[in-house]
């Protein structure tokens, strides 16, 4: 065999081994998404396997196992969606690496469901069906299978189109929708379903002005002064002690109530005093973080990393002990339902029930929640440490005045909020700087209007998305319930 055959049976053997390569590398690329469903898959069995085996022969058994399996499909749900609001902002600004912003939520997330979620949950969401209306054990039990299935199916159709949606107000169309088809209208607080549905509008616009607001006093104050560095050090303390002030009494409000039961004036007293000591460490800290830096906006972004990543966790620990209860309230309703046979506006969680809601929201936000941090994070405006801490500090202060208002509010539809705001603050700014610039140029070198116009710093295309989907988000969840439930009713008698 000639040299010249043998380096051309090589570049053969080459070209076949690159295609088989190739393969195999567009097989795991398909294969990939797999892995997460099998895993979630693994999980919901699991749940319903460890239920089986704590309940026995209990009465109810094949309910409560379904049940839990249910609960598990929602958990993961709530972590791929919901908690990429937390997240989101600190990834978009690089304040933290997308697997290190998973490692922490997915610590903090379990730790705030586990250490000081709810042990005591409305088993009716929120009083919105009385349950009076609904006393047979066996119809209740169908209603809240109904509204948990179809509450997490919606919130996985958002998810998969990239849509961040409340989980919260998913469970209230769920509860609505199969409190309806079990009991008719007349058994809804249609108040209650007024004021969640004003919330719809109250929480991004309330979240966004705020955020703008901090982030208007951040450019007057830091960006656009002659010495950033002094400005950053007379300011950057007060507003990290802001920060730890509103987190404290946010905690004492929405992360301890199974610690111990605290109302508005003695959580605001609380975070007065956390933001004051905060205030007094970060002085010298800031001082000597900042020493030796340029007087450049490079620099100023730096000062507010840390804080930043220290607010994305507080809000994951809130979250988890907040919102836990959406995974598992309707599951631990079922059980007490069928364990004791009688509806109870209130329940105790188990805590088999509870882990079940935990390590499924880390589980879900693992597997997948980088899809939504992403979209939250940097698809809809351009975010940097700043902009990231104004949408987290706007989070806390929000949940804290609508207590105050006493409004119920959605922490997904705040954080989103945020993030409207940030961007479109920086629209409006953007503008009235172009057009202080383009009246100082000569008229044959000004910009028109139209184009200044196109310059948008929000994607409009995500911006109707989230809204659609916040607004067929309770419709959606109610009809698939009540249909679910007329199908369930149907079918076991």
């Amino acid at each position: 065999m000639t040299d010249s055959s043998k380096r051309y049976q090589w570049r053969t053997l080459d070209k076949d081994l690159n295609r088989l390569t190739r393969v195999e590398s567009a097989t795991m690329y398909v294969s990939r998404p797999l892995i997460g469903v099998g895993i979630s898959l693994a999980f919901i069995v699991l749940a319903a396997l460890v239920a089986g085996v704590i309940v026995g022969q209990a009465p109810g058994m094949l309910f409560i196992v379904a049940a839990a399996g249910f609960g598990a499909y929602m958990a993961l749900n709530i972590g791929a969606n919901d908690v990429a609001n937390n997240m989101g902002p600190a990834v978009g600004a690089s304040a933290l690496s997308l697997s290190g912003a998973i490692m922490i939520a997915a610590i903090f997330e379990s730790a705030g469901a586990l250490i000081a979620g709810g042990d005591v949950v409305s088993t009716i969401s929120k009083g919105i069906i009385d349950p009076a209306a609904v006393e047979n054990a066996q119809v209740f039990t169908w209603a809240m299978m109904s509204a948990l299935l179809s509450a997490a199916i919606w919130v996985n159709i958002a998810t998969w189109f990239s849509a961040p949606v409340s989980t919260t107000h998913s469970v209230v169309g769920g509860v609505l929708g199969a409190g309806v088809a079990a009991a008719g209208g007349a058994a809804v607080n249609w108040s209650t379903m007024g004021a969640i549905a004003a919330s719809w509008v109250i929480s991004p616009l309330l979240g966004g002005v705020i955020a703008a607001a901090v982030l208007a006093f951040i450019k007057w104050r830091i960006i656009y002064v002659e010495d950033k560095i002094a400005a950053a050090r007379r300011w950057v303390p007060a507003l990290i002690g802001l920060m730890a002030g509103t987190f404290a009494s946010y905690l004492a409000l929405k992360g301890l109530k199974r610690i111990v039961d605290i109302d508005l004036s003695h959580a605001l007293a609380i975070g007065a005093g956390v933001g004051i000591a905060a205030w007094l460490i970060a002085i010298p800290a800031i001082r000597r973080q900042s020493r030796g830096m340029e007087n450049r906006n490079r620099s100023l972004k730096a000062l507010f990393g840390f804080p930043l990543v220290v607010s994305a966790a507080l809000l994951s620990f809130a979250h988890g002990a907040n919102d836990v209860a959406n995974a598992v309230g309707p599951l631990a309703a079922i059980v007490h339902a069928q364990e004791f046979g009688a509806v109870a506006g209130k329940v105790a969680i188990p805590a088999w029930v509870m882990v079940i809601g935990a390590f499924g929201i880390s589980f879900g936000l693992m597997l997948f929640g980088p899809k939504l941090i992403r979209m939250v994070g940097s698809q809809i405006t351009k975010l940097n440490p700043m902009r990231a801490y104004c949408v987290a500090l706007s989070a806390a202060i929000t949940v804290i005045v609508a207590s105050w208002l006493g409004l119920p509010v959605s922490s997904t539809h705040i954080a989103v909020g945020g993030v409207f705001g940030v961007g479109f603050f920086r629209e409006w700014h953007a503008e009235q700087r172009a057009r202080q610039i383009n009246m100082a140029r000569p008229p044959a070198k000004r910009i028109p209007a139209e184009e200044r116009r196109r310059r948008k710093l929000v994607r409009r295309s995500h911006f109707m998305t989230i809204i659609a989907a916040w607004v067929v988000t309770v419709p959606a969840a109610a009809i698939l319930s009540g249909a679910m439930f007329v199908v369930m009713r149907g079918l076991m008698g």
